[in-house]
C-alpha cells in the first residue's frame, strides 16, 4: 500500500489529529502569555512555555476539557443502545432500541470470515468486545476527571499560597465550587451540542456527509445516513 493511499484511507483521523495538535500549540501558547500576566501583576518572575507544559495550571485546562468530550461521547454511545430518535441519522431505525439480536450485529454463530476474532467467540470475550467502545471511552473519561481533579488541587493551593490562604486537601477540593465550576460549565455546553446535533439533523442536510440524511431524504426518515 502506497504513503498516498495510506494517507487517503486515514484522512480524516489525520485531519482531525493535526487540528487538535494544533489548537493544543494554540492553548499553550496563549496560556503561557496569560499565566505571565498574573505573575508579573503578583511581582513574580516570568515561567518558560517548557514550564508552563509541566505546570499544573496548563494541566488542569487541558484535562477538564478531555474529560467533559470523553463523557458526552461515552454517554451518547450508550444512549443510543437503548433511546431513538424520529427522524435523525444518529439515531437508530424506530423499534431497533436495546442489544439487538446476534444476527443483527453478526456476532457468535452469526459472525463471518471476516468479523473480528473475538466477536466470534462467546463468553467474556464476546461481552467485553461487544461494549470496548464504550469501556474505553469511560476509562479514558475517568482517568482525564482524576487528572483534573489532581492537578485542579494543586494549581488551587498554588494560588492559596501566592494570597496566604491555607492549601487544602484532593478530598476538600472536590467539594469546593472551583472543582464544579471548571467540570459543569464544560458538561453543558457539550450536552447542548449533541441535543443540537440530533435535533438539526432531522430538518437540516449536508450533502455527502454520513452525519447527514440524503439531501432529498423525508425528515420523518430515522437511521438513514448520505
Amino acid at each position: 500500500m502506497s504513503i498516498r493511499t495510506t494517507l487517503s484511507d486515514n484522512g480524516l483521523t489525520l485531519v482531525f489529529t493535526g487540528i487538535f495538535l494544533l489548537a493544543l500549540g494554540g492553548q499553550a501558547l496563549v496560556g503561557l502569555a496569560m499565566f505571565n500576566q498574573d505573575q508579573a501583576s503578583a511581582g513574580l518572575e516570568a515561567i518558560t512555555l517548557g514550564q508552563y507544559l509541566t505546570s499544573s495550571a496548563f494541566a488542569v485546562d487541558v484535562t477538564e476539557n478531555w474529560q467533559s468530550e470523553f463523557l458526552q461521547f461515552l454517554l451518547f454511545i450508550l444512549a443510543t443502545v437503548w433511546f431513538v430518535q424520529r427522524g435523525s441519522p444518529e439515531s437508530k431505525p424506530l423499534g431497533n432500541a436495546g442489544r439487538e439480536s446476534e444476527q443483527d450485529q453478526r456476532v457468535a454463530d452469526s459472525a463471518t470470515a471476516e468479523s473480528p476474532s473475538w466477536s466470534r467467540e462467546r463468553g467474556w470475550r464476546l461481552a467485553v468486545y461487544s461494549r470496548s467502545l464504550s469501556l474505553v471511552m469511560g476509562s479514558i473519561f475517568v482517568l482525564s476527571w482524576l487528572a483534573q481533579s489532581i492537578t485542579g488541587a494543586v494549581a488551587y493551593n498554588e494560588e492559596q499560597m501566592r494570597e496566604l490562604e491555607d492549601p487544602v486537601s484532593w478530598a476538600e477540593y472536590l467539594a469546593l465550587p472551583d472543582f464544579w465550576s471548571r467540570t459543569l460549565q464544560n458538561w453543558q455546553s457539550e450536552f447542548l451540542a449533541v441535543a443540537c446535533m440530533v435535533a438539526f439533523s432531522i430538518y437540516l442536510r449536508e450533502r455527502g456527509s454520513p452525519e447527514s440524511k440524503p439531501v432529498g431524504a423525508p425528515h420523518h426518515a430515522t437511521g438513514v445516513e448520505g
